[in-house]
């Protein structure tokens, strides 16, 4: 008997064209992989930038395309600067310190008595610290199966920060041409939204995705690059060693909600006890304070509405995201996660008929 005999004909048509469609979703999901990051972070720029975007087509007399260039432009000269020294600090100066492990050239300072006194750790800690200052090379020896895997990861980190830049140019070019269509933009985000959720919650479902995209974007990650930036600035000028990376780790307590001042104090220091000029580091101490202490004037007028996304949820976005992507994962993970989170949580209360809390 043949085969069409045996299969009913409504299920075989249907598995074929199941079939045909699944192929085609894998296929064309291989080849617009490489793109899905820097897509999804030109699309949280843009959302994040629109407000400000509109303001500057308002003052242009509603020339979309004009105020999208205009903004593009001036971001590119206002943050492209210092993100480059930073990001050429940050691999320059983890460079040479993986070269001077590897190399057993790296002069550790000796650990303070009071360090041996610290609970749990204390002891195990200062015999460690004292061995590495009086030989680095023989706990390089010691420990270098772990070392050469956290090396591997530290370069990794520092080869990518020059493609982050590059991927940060190009996203934040195709935000501007995203945001000088905005309108047919938020019609098609619409007719999706209301195809998933349906007629009634689809208006509802986008307004919660931009509300929550600006307010990670603008509201946590935003302040915190602003303050890297600034003292990553500083941190160069007055030359303090690995300033990139000093920045990175600033960039990183900000998206944490940790204050600034915990990095800035430790080289107000580090400056006044290095510095001849007592007029350099005089200038330095208030500019890192000032600078340290910005996010506590920008929070109240960004964050006016709050973040309802919990800080784990974008602490965790923020670190799960620099481990699977990089530096650009660092932002692009917080925002999705926590957009993730909003979504998932107005399904659960829409679900059971409450209203969330």
């Amino acid at each position: 008997m043949a085969l069409e005999n045996k299969i009913p004909g409504k299920p075989l048509d249907l598995f074929i064209r199941a079939g045909l469609l699944g192929f085609l979703v894998v296929y064309c999901y291989g080849i617009f992989k490489p793109f899905i990051g820097l897509l999804l972070w030109s699309v949280i720029l843009a959302v994040a930038l629109y407000p400000l975007h509109a303001m500057i087509a308002r003052k242009m007399g509603g020339r979309q395309g004009y105020a999208a260039t205009v903004l593009v432009l001036a971001i590119l000269l206002s943050v492209l600067v210092p993100t480059t020294l930073l990001a050429i600090s940050f691999a320059d100066s983890t460079i040479e310190f993986v070269k001077q492990v590897h190399n057993g050239t790296l002069q550790v300072p000796a650990p303070r008595d009071s360090v041996a006194t610290w609970p749990l750790v204390g002891v195990k800690l200062h015999a460690l610290w004292e061995e590495a200052h009086e030989d680095i090379g023989i706990v390089v020896e010691k420990f270098e199966p772990k070392i050469g895997i956290v090396t591997k990861q530290v370069l990794g980190y520092a080869a990518s920060a020059g493609t982050a830049i590059l991927k940060f140019l190009i996203s934040l070019v195709v935000a501007g041409i995203w945001m000088a269509y905005a309108s047919s933009g938020h019609a098609a985000a619409q007719a999706i939204a209301k195809r998933m959720a349906g007629p009634e919650k689809g208006d509802d479902l986008v307004k919660l995705s931009t509300a929550t995209i600006r307010a990670v974007a603008q509201g946590v990650i935003g302040i915190a690059c602003i303050q890297a930036l600034l003292l990553g600035a500083g941190f160069i000028l007055v030359d303090i060693p690995a300033a990139g990376v000093l920045a990175l780790v600033v960039l990183l307590i900000g998206i944490m909600q940790i204050p600034a001042m915990l990095i800035s104090l430790p080289t107000i220091i580090y400056v006044f006890s290095t510095n001849d000029s007592t007029t350099v580091a005089v200038m330095f101490a208030v500019y890192s304070i000032v600078a340290g202490s910005v996010d506590n004037v920008l929070k109240p007028l960004i964050l006016g509405r709050g973040v309802d996304a919990p800080m784990p949820v974008i602490l965790l976005g923020a670190l799960g995201g620099m481990a699977t992507g990089g530096i650009i994962g660092l932002f692009l993970g917080s925002v999705m996660l926590a957009l993730g989170y909003q979504l998932f949580m107005a399904w659960v209360y829409s679900d059971n008929g409450k209203e969330k809390a």
